[in-house]
Parts: structure tokens; C-alpha cells; sequence
């Protein structure tokens, strides 16, 4: 833990790692729990049923949730995105989002999800103040949808894609994870949905996170390899971006697209140097890094009759652990390893 004699940033002022960067992102993994079995998220313990989920006494109460977002917006954050697992699944979340919403200082609050309960709730999340939704989907093909995830969910997921854009949410973006003899032969059609669709297409570069197997060279495919694919349907023309957006590097097809497609490249751009986040696992730990285990134990922190101060002293340790970059590269290259986190406890 940090030393009593530390200083702390006055409410609303930027925290800042050793590295310069200003943290200023939350994720909360609300749970590790997910209605999918996507093939590159669970492991191979998690798939033969020998590794056990969280129990209700493991994951943070919403109290104490809310209490660290308050602590955590007084010290400077200002985005929190909700994430598990898949965080619709857990019971009571609309009221817990509610609660999240009434935060002051709090106005920017978004939702990643598989889409499969988005529907039924969307207009509730609307009114709570959430109209920033990340819509993961693999697949435009019904049948390789649940090859992917083992569910037959495309439908499901589809017409979630049309109720909010409908209800007019302020942003839709949909992740697509990019694999090579997979998936990637659906890269052009991803890419014409954002011509006619207001949404965001994201290609995102596979990652080999967790202790999933699934990851190897031939399913890797880089950013420069989908942007050189989609270009053969027309000039990419950059698009700014605003300032609590994430690290895609956002394009338009043309002038003529009512949408834009976004590409993230932890492996091949990665983007280490404008990192502003920190992730609350569901399991209660803190974790500067996505791709680094080192992680501070935040949960017993909360458990121990802790202060506001002590809660603080954690985010300020789990900031000053935040390594420079990844070099997953290298790490690839050393020892094949990858991090051993469960991907469905840290939050995707």
C-alpha cells in the first residue's frame, strides 16, 4: 500500500501514472458469469465444466461498487464502461445503473455486451442515461455465430443492433474480433455495414489473453491487413475523434457512409502510450493492464472497514503499477506464454 504521507488529486483533477499518462477510464467487470461460450474468451478448463465461477460472495456487492466509483470519480475518472462476463446477466443491474447514473461528477457510463439480452433492456438503459452500447459479434452467418459461441444467438443479437439504433442511441459500435480462416472472410461485408448503417464497425486484432490455447500466429490477422482488405472497396478518410474515446483509430468509406469503421491494434500499433484506463475485475481486483497479471486486491481492502482514503490508496497503487507497455511481442517470442487472467473476470 501506499504510505499515509501520499497526496492525492483534489476532486475533479487528472491522476497521472508514472508514465505521464492521465487515467481518467474505468472498467467495471460486474460479473464472470456469460450466456455465451465464445470460443476465443473461454478456456479449456471453463469449457469441460472444471473451473468453478464466482461465487455471489466473491463478486463486489453493488454498494460496494458504487462506492468506489465515488471515490474513484472524486480522484478524476469521468468514463466507467460496465463489462464482465456479460453484465446484463447479473440480477438487479438496471437499479445498480441507476444508482451508477446519480453519481455526481459521473455523465459518461457505457455498456459492452454479446447483445443477446440488449433488447429486452435497452429502453430502460435509455432512460437510465446509457446511450453508448458495444455490441460484440463475430459473424454476419447465423450458423457461424454459434460455431463461434456456441449459442444460436445471431438473431437475438441482430435485432438488438436494430432496436437501439431505432430508439436512437448516441453510439453503436459493433466488435468484430478478426481471425484469420474464421471469420475473416466476412471482413468486407462487416465493412459495408458501416455504408449504410449509423454505427461503428470495430476490428479488433485477436489477442492471446487468459489461459485459452486458441490464440496461435495462423489466426492472427493485423489491422494493416483488414485496412488493405477494406480499401479495395473505396478511399478510408480518417475521422477525429472525441476525448473520452477509446483507441481505435476511427475511418469513413468514402463520404458517402452514414457510419465509420474503428480498428484496434494491441499487437501490431499497439497504443500503450495513450493508455488512460484501469479495470476492477469481478473478482475484485484492481488491474492497471489488460495484459499484465499484476493486480491489487481491492475487495479485502473494502472488506476491512476501509476509509475512503484506503480505497484511494489502492487506485493510486494499482495507477503506479501500470507497466510502460505491454511487449506482449517479446513475451510471445521468449516463452509462447501469454497472461493467465480469466478473460471473463477481467472484463472484455
Amino acid at each position: 500500500m501506499i504510505s499515509e504521507n501520499s497526496s492525492f488529486p483534489p476532486h475533479g483533477e487528472s491522476l497521472t501514472d508514472l508514465f505521464s499518462r492521465s487515467i481518467s477510464y474505468l472498467r467495471l467487470s460486474l460479473t464472470d458469469r456469460c450466456n455465451l461460450r465464445c470460443m476465443y474468451c473461454i478456456t479449456e478448463d471453463e469449457s469441460s465444466g472444471c473451473l468453478a465461477k464466482l461465487g455471489q460472495e466473491d463478486l463486489l456487492t453493488y454498494e460496494e461498487l458504487l462506492r468506489v466509483v465515488r471515490v474513484a470519480v472524486a480522484m478524476g475518472i469521468t468514463k466507467v464502461r460496465l463489462t464482465g462476463g456479460e453484465p446484463l446477466v447479473r440480477r438487479g443491474v438496471l437499479g445498480f445503473i441507476r444508482d451508477l447514473m446519480a453519481i455526481e461528477g459521473l455523465d459518461d457510463v457505457r455498456l459492452t455486451t454479446n447483445g443477446v439480452l440488449l433488447a429486452q433492456h435497452a429502453r430502460e438503459l435509455l432512460a437510465a442515461g446509457v446511450s453508448k452500447v458495444n455490441i460484440s459479434l463475430d459473424s454476419l452467418r447465423s450458423e457461424r455465430v454459434r460455431a463461434i459461441t456456441g449459442v444460436d444467438c445471431f438473431a437475438a443479437v441482430w435485432g438488438a443492433i436494430e432496436t437501439v439504433l431505432a430508439l436512437g442511441f448516441a453510439s453503436v459500435k459493433i466488435n468484430v474480433v478478426a481471425m484469420r480462416h474464421i471469420n475473416d472472410d466476412e471482413i468486407l461485408a462487416f465493412a459495408r455495414m458501416s455504408q449504410r448503417l449509423p454505427l461503428q464497425v470495430r476490428f479488433i486484432e485477436f489477442m492471446p489473453i487468459g489461459a485459452s490455447s486458441r490464440w496461435n500466429a495462423d489466426t492472427y490477422i493485423s489491422t494493416d491487413e483488414i485496412m488493405e482488405r477494406i480499401s479495395t472497396l473505396g478511399g478510408l478518410i480518417p475521422l477525429q475523434k472525441g476525448r473520452n474515446d477509446g483507441p481505435a483509430k476511427v475511418f469513413r468509406l468514402e463520404e458517402d457512409a452514414v457510419g465509420s469503421l474503428g480498428f484496434i491494434s494491441p499487437l501490431s500499433h499497439h497504443f500503450c502510450s495513450r493508455c488512460n484506463r484501469l479495470r476492477l475485475t469481478s473478482a475484485g481486483t484492481l488491474r492497471s493492464c489488460l495484459l499484465h497479471d499484476n493486480e491489487v486486491d481491492l475487495r479485502s481492502v473494502l472488506r476491512s472497514q476501509a476509509t475512503d482514503e484506503a480505497i484511494r490508496d489502492a487506485l493510486i497503487e494499482a495507477i503506479r503499477n501500470k507497466p510502460r507497455g505491454h511487449q506482449l511481442d517479446e513475451r510471445l517470442v521468449r516463452s509462447g506464454s501469454d497472461c493467465h487472467g480469466r478473460m471473463s473476470r477481467i472484463g472484455g
